[in-house]
């Protein structure tokens, strides 16, 4: 049973009549997809805390159908939570983090007066740099650790945006194995090939240690036949 502050968002104006009824209280912004496992694990919570906090406003965000809304909150991934105060950013927590979301709404709901924050809480890096190494030769040997190398949000299994999850089906309908490393888990890594390739956005893919391009680009390739002309050996 949903509780009478719980809300599916449908639209932008939705969103923002849901918002402004209460610039006082607390909103809770879950941004999830019906793809992405860890997503059914976070609306759970959030519909139990909804429970528990009748005060809080939660909104359930389809991150895809809704795009406007993602993009003004800046959200490249799912799932990710956003706690407001009015329009007012509290905290943001990325990934199924059940007992971050669960403290923070507890946190923001027993003082009266929140201290605003922008901070993204992203997982641990997961691929230990050598102190030595610099970041260009760390983005080198990363690129060239096998023949294909995806450059992804989330991995395979378990993807954290709609592109990732397209371009690994994508490769897997192709046949082709590759290498994939989370740039979730390394925000220098991330800026860093950002500007390398001179492409501002993930996923990434790279052939013979050279920059293919993104999603779009790949599909193209795949369509005309350039795609198995590249992984020749």
């Amino acid at each position: 049973m949903l509780s009478p502050n719980h809300h599916e968002v449908s639209s932008p104006s939705h969103f923002q009549q849901l918002l402004s009824a209460d610039l006082d209280r607390v909103s809770v912004l879950n941004f999830w997809a019906d793809w992405a496992e860890p997503c059914k694990q976070m609306n759970a919570v959030t519909l139990e805390l909804a429970k528990k906090y009748p005060s809080v406003l939660f909104l359930q965000i389809e991150a895809e159908a809704q795009s406007d809304i993602s993009e003004s909150f800046d959200i490249e991934s799912v799932p990710s939570i956003i706690l407001l105060q009015g329009h007012t950013l509290l905290q943001r927590i990325s990934g199924a983090d059940a007992p971050a979301i669960t403290a923070a709404v507890a946190k923001f709901t027993s003082v009266s007066s929140a201290n605003p924050q922008s901070r993204t809480d992203l997982p641990p890096a997961t691929a230990v740099a050598n102190p030595s190494e610099d970041l260009e030769s760390r983005m080198t040997r990363l690129m060239n650790q096998s023949k294909v190398v995806l450059f992804m949000k989330g991995s395979p299994d378990a993807p954290r945006c709609g592109f990732s999850r397209r371009i690994c089906g994508l490769l897997q309908d192709q046949k082709v194995k590759f290498t994939h490393f989370d740039i979730l888990s390394d925000e220098s890594l991330r800026q860093g090939l950002k500007k390398r390739n001179d492409w501002p956005t993930f996923p990434q893919l790279i052939i013979n240690g050279e920059f293919v391009g993104g999603l779009d680009i790949v599909q193209e390739m795949v369509e005309n036949g350039e795609f198995s002309e590249a992984l020749a050996p």
